[in-house]
């Protein structure tokens, strides 16, 4: 996993560029699960809670916004596998509020991206 500098300036870049639709996006989430309804990954998983969107992204890009980027590499592990293992962006989610759910958790991939965190196959949980 990349933890240098020029890795941390591109993460305080991707955070910055987004850091208002984040906040509002975090500031506006009622937490009512109602993007959980149309999320084929969630009722496939016998509804748990960690494939829910609005849960996705809160503590994926939420997670690394509130943090600044300093998280430990176990806690971006983690937000690798909700942004990347947990989600196929195939943008269904829907937030009666209009939260671009599939926005930040492409902004949460970009981040795991320059950590060079990706999606697991094998369940190693290294990327490639």
């Amino acid at each position: 996993m990349n933890t240098n500098a020029a890795t941390e300036d591109k993460i305080k870049k991707i955070i910055s560029k987004k850091s208002g639709m984040i906040k509002l996006s975090l500031s506006a989430c009622v937490h009512c699960s109602i993007c959980s309804d149309s999320c084929f990954l969630f009722r496939s998983h016998k509804n748990d809670p960690t494939y829910t969107p609005s849960y996705k992204a809160i503590h994926s890009i939420g997670r690394i916004f509130k943090k600044k980027g300093r998280l430990s590499e176990e806690e971006y592990k983690e937000i690798r596998d909700l942004a990347w293992n947990k989600c196929v962006m195939c943008t269904r989610c829907y937030c009666p509020i209009g939260i671009s759910i599939p926005s930040l958790i492409a902004a949460a991939r970009n981040v795991c991206r320059e950590k060079g965190l990706y999606r697991t196959y094998d369940g190693n949980g290294e990327g490639g």
